[in-house]
């Protein structure tokens, strides 16, 4: 009963502090249209949350944060979501600190660096997944433009309309930057950078290459969907096949850290004993290494690279 009050609780002041900061940005972006309708940027005269955003930003964490953000593809502020881990790294340590012992609230106070740089993770695989599943039909879209007559940069430019999401927004970025005098590669480069994957780095450099060297770039261009497509129901089928594998084994690691709150449960500052007993402490330190040895095994064994 304890732990789901302290659970509720986490999670209500979770949920007020994530509507609080929604309600400033909305706040802030109507200052901001305002501000450029009247025609005054002063710093000064912006609201304090715009102000410690701003501030933020110019950190060295704030730059990593905000250019992770971008990457993801999420518009979340970086001084948003460094609150938000805040909040759920005292929450968690909390939680832990009075449901099992001290020394796990100290390891719970981790747990919001953590939950950022796995939630950045998990946006930008599941970002550059969703554009390497957009590849075949943009390597169509810049065949047929390219079998039109028109240039790689004009055919980029109508890729980004006809595409949606995150393939659209990519190559509306490549077309400014070529719009405003940088080079080809430069500008795949780029993209390149941002979407690291080996079916990117294919497609961008046929078109550099096929646009230093000339070449036949519409079939080139074809072949790559073709291959890109058969690629893609392979990845698929592989996804399929390990996802109950994977089910299975976060599961099992999660039961272990379960079995710390039952054991708890059925008998109360077991745990805590636990952890001030030296054989207590070689147990704790050899089933912790052993789950985390797990979890990386189960990350290696389920990585694949097609």
């Amino acid at each position: 009963m304890v732990l789901t009050i302290l659970a509720g609780s986490v999670a209500v002041a979770l949920l007020t502090l994530v509507g609080f900061a929604n309600l400033s940005g909305l706040a802030a972006e109507r200052r901001r249209v305002v501000a450029a309708a009247v025609g005054y940027t002063r710093e000064g005269d912006l609201p304090l949350i715009e102000r410690l955003q701003r501030w933020f930003r110019r950190t060295r964490p704030g730059s990593y944060v905000e250019r992770e953000l971008r990457l993801a593809g999420i518009g979340h502020r970086p001084l948003t979501v460094v609150a938000v881990a805040t909040v759920v790294g005292l929450g968690v340590a909390f939680v832990l600190w009075t449901a099992l012992a001290p020394i796990f609230g100290l390891l719970g106070l981790g747990t919001g660096v953590l939950g950022v740089r796995f939630y950045l993770r998990r946006a930008k695989e599941r970002r550059l997944e969703a554009f390497i599943l957009q590849m075949p039909e943009l390597a169509r879209v810049l065949a047929n433009a390219t079998n039109a007559g028109l240039s790689i940069g004009t055919a980029i430019a109508i890729a980004s309309e006809e595409l949606v999401h995150p393939a659209g927004t990519e190559l509306q970025q490549v077309s400014d930057a070529l719009r405003f005098g940088t080079d080809l590669e430069t500008a795949l480069d780029d993209m390149g950078n941002r979407l690291p994957s080996r079916e990117v780095a294919v497609l961008l450099s046929t078109l550099v290459v096929c646009a230093k060297s000339g070449g036949s770039l519409v079939s080139s261009l074809r072949d790559i969907a073709d291959t890109l497509e058969g690629r893609k129901e392979t990845r698929r089928e592989i996804r399929t096949t390990l996802a109950q594998s994977l089910a299975t084994g976060y599961m099992i690691i999660s039961l272990g850290f379960a079995m710390l709150f039952l054991l708890n449960a059925v008998q109360p500052g077991s745990v805590e004993k636990m952890t001030e007993h030296i054989v207590g402490q070689i147990a704790l330190v050899v089933s912790g290494t052993l789950f985390l040895s797990g979890y990386l095994m189960i990350r290696k064994m389920a990585r694949f690279d097609i």
